[in-house]
């Protein structure tokens, strides 16, 4: 059995059965039965049950966040968000079931044509830090290519992903093509990935796992989609308006306690402007709210376990008490807390630096000009995400070639839209996620040549 706890007290608030080896295999029967008759359906009926799953959990919007706010802490403001999200997706992936085209291909001698057909049975592993909408990042185009899902949510956070398969049999899709298979990494995962009836895995959470089980998708070949660790940038250029850049900056890190693999942890701020932007950003920080994830004016709640504080204070403690420039409040009690924190006066090779914490805690490096920006930008083994801030257009431009990320914002934070496609550079993962293009990566495609010779 897993047991669910109430990150903000402890509580413990669910025990599920924890999915075996043998469930698993049932589990990947059922869904290869079902999805067969699922890709035979015609598009528009496929699409039209998307569409009433999609109405389905609109209705039960403020359940799942309710249920969002308990199991992984996170603000009632972004559980309701999270969960209107996953309603958006399957309205999107809806709409592009009937536009799934394939191409025709001038060539000599007949007429050539492109099929695109589903892969089967898809394997998605969910993580805890967004635990509905990461999983209907790959679930609603998966289904709308004509797969059938087996969803593995983290077993700190199963209950929304156990209510939406509920849900989706309440909205009419068929039994077995939509399942949801509680566990631990090491039995229920590790069983999706190694089965021979599963086309396709989809992982999101540490790049640690992600290359153990990218090695295991190899032995059979199979495909595989990996969103992984991030340490994004903030630049801030002098010539930026400081004082928004500031007031930009807490959410940036701060959002879902700091555990978003785009979350803005290296803040790069242009020597000239340095010391403004740190006289800004200390009563920013410093108004935060901190505390019951069920209290509308919340706008930070809870890391999502004991473990998980436990790597946030490690790095903390290893930057000495000086570095800590600002440190924001927390509750003291029950509850895995930890108060918003800056570091500055580092070095910019530190672990706190360079590698992902994962929790509430940021650094502030200076840098000199546009190519030491860049450097510093730049100066990790991940890619994700970033952002830049500056008035000058030529230079967003320049520095958004420069810096090797995936997906970057000039003048906001903002990294993921479910009509924009979303993956990561070197250690932060393998594919895109998400935008026009979502639902091919669920297809394979054939090609049909026919001759037209007598």
């Amino acid at each position: 059995m897993l047991q669910v706890l109430n990150p903000a007290t402890e509580e413990p608030v669910a025990t599920v059965p924890a999915a075996t080896r043998a469930d698993v295999d049932a589990a990947v029967a059922r869904a290869t039965a079902a999805q067969r008759g699922w890709a035979a359906a015609a598009p528009a009926d496929r699409a039209r049950l998307l569409r009433r799953f999609a109405a389905v959990v609109d209705e039960h919007v403020e359940e799942l966040a309710r249920l969002e706010v308990t199991e992984a802490g996170h603000t009632i403001g972004n559980a309701r968000w999270e969960a209107g999200n996953v309603r958006d997706l399957l309205d999107y992936a809806a709409g592009g079931v009937e536009r799934l085209n394939g191409r025709q291909i001038p060539v000599a001698g007949g007429l050539d044509i492109t099929i695109l057909e589903p892969l089967g049975v898809v394997g998605v592993i969910a993580p805890w830090n967004f635990p509905m909408p990461i999983a209907a990042w790959a679930t609603a185009p998966a289904l709308a290519a004509g797969n059938a899902v087996l969803l593995k949510p983290s077993e700190t956070t199963p209950l929304t992903a156990l209510r939406l398969a509920e849900l989706a049999l309440e909205a009419g899709l068929p039994e077995g093509l939509f399942q949801v298979l509680p566990g631990t990494g090491p039995v229920a995962g590790d069983a999706l990935v190694e089965h021979p009836g599963i086309a396709k895995i989809v992982f999101t959470g540490s790049t640690r796992v992600g290359k153990s089980i990218m090695a295991k998708c190899a032995d059979q070949v199979k495909r595989v989609t990996l969103e992984l660790g991030g340490k994004s940038p903030n630049i801030v250029f002098a010539d930026a308006d400081v004082e928004a850049a500031a007031a930009a900056a807490p959410m940036s890190f701060l959002d879902n306690s700091g555990q978003d693999c785009c979350a803005r942890t290296r803040i790069l701020v242009q020597r000239s402007a340095y010391d403004r932007f740190l006289e800004l950003l200390t009563p920013a920080i410093e108004e935060i709210v901190v505390g019951d994830p069920a209290d509308e004016r919340t706008q930070m709640g809870p890391l999502i376990s004991r473990a998980q504080l436990d790597r946030v204070r490690s790095y903390a403690a290893d930057a000495t008490e000086h570095a800590v420039a600002i440190r924001g409040k927390a509750p003291e009690g029950p509850g895995f807390w930890f108060p918003p924190t800056v570091l500055t006066g580092i070095a910019e090779d530190a672990p706190c630096a360079v590698e992902e914490i994962f929790g509430p805690v940021a650094v502030v490096l200076p840098f000199e000009d546009e190519a030491d920006a860049i450097r510093l930008a730049n100066a990790t083994e991940y890619g994700l995400s970033g952002s830049l801030w500056t008035r000058d257009v030529g230079r967003a431009l320049r520095v958004s070639r420069a810096v090797r990320a995936g997906n970057l914002s000039v003048n906001s934070h903002s990294s993921v839209r479910y009509w924009t496609p979303f993956g990561g550079y070197r250690q932060s993962g393998l594919g895109r996620e998400l935008g026009p293009d979502a639902l091919t990566a669920f297809t394979e495609t054939k090609n049909v040549f026919i001759s037209t010779e007598a």
